[in-house]
């Protein structure tokens, strides 16, 4: 299948989300932004979020949900740059909600019972509006955090961890039927499933 770049210059994207219009809402980690890139490839920065956005998913409401990580420290070399610590401005793992229309920006967790969000990374909704999500963790530079995976409502009713610890848990999906969670781990080049009881 032939590759068509649609824009350059975005500041580390992730979590690309494609909407009805055509257009692909996306993260800028580095940017600390929420962008939408046109299929022209104009862009226009949605919401302006801080610390380091990673995943996005659009919730049973219309608004985009951000998992940001806090922000990292970035190391250039090459001409490449790449993400190799937790920010010496880290301002705290959190997921968030983007009224899309707005631009509004709402926090709407920080932690859990067992204690803070220290890197949220990837995000899913399941058939009944709540999402699961991994935090990955951050590393310094001689000590790491151990990561976990996560369920919570739209609403900011209610947090859940699920599964911890694991290390480095990145990027996370449903099974169509929505039965079987996967959670895919970065360091160790595993992919774990999870079956769905509740």
């Amino acid at each position: 299948m032939p590759l068509k770049e649609v824009a350059r210059g975005l500041r580390f994207p992730e979590g690309p989300v494609a909407m009805p219009d055509g257009s692909v809402l996306l993260v800028e980690i580095r940017a600390g932004a929420l962008t939408r890139v046109m299929p022209d490839g104009a862009r226009t920065v949605v919401a302006e979020t801080g610390g380091g956005p990673n995943g996005a998913a659009i919730g049973p409401d219309g608004a985009c949900y951000i998992c940001n990580n806090g922000g990292f420290h970035w190391h250039e070399e090459g001409g490449s740059v790449r993400p190799v610590a937790q920010a010496d401005d880290y301002s705290g793992g959190r997921i968030e909600r983007v009224d899309l229309e707005t631009g509004a920006v709402r926090v709407l967790y920080t932690g859990t019972e067992t204690g803070r969000l220290r890197g949220p990374n990837d995000i899913v909704f399941d058939a009944h509006g709540g999402f699961w999500f991994t935090d990955l963790g951050k590393g310094r530079a001689r000590d790491m955090d151990r990561g976990g995976v996560y369920y919570a409502r739209a609403d900011g009713s209610l947090i859940k961890e699920v599964a911890y610890p694991l290390m480095t848990p990145n990027g996370i999906g449903l099974s169509p039927d929505g039965e079987r969670l996967y959670v895919a781990e970065t360091a160790t080049g595993r992919l774990w499933a999870y079956d769905v009881s509740g």
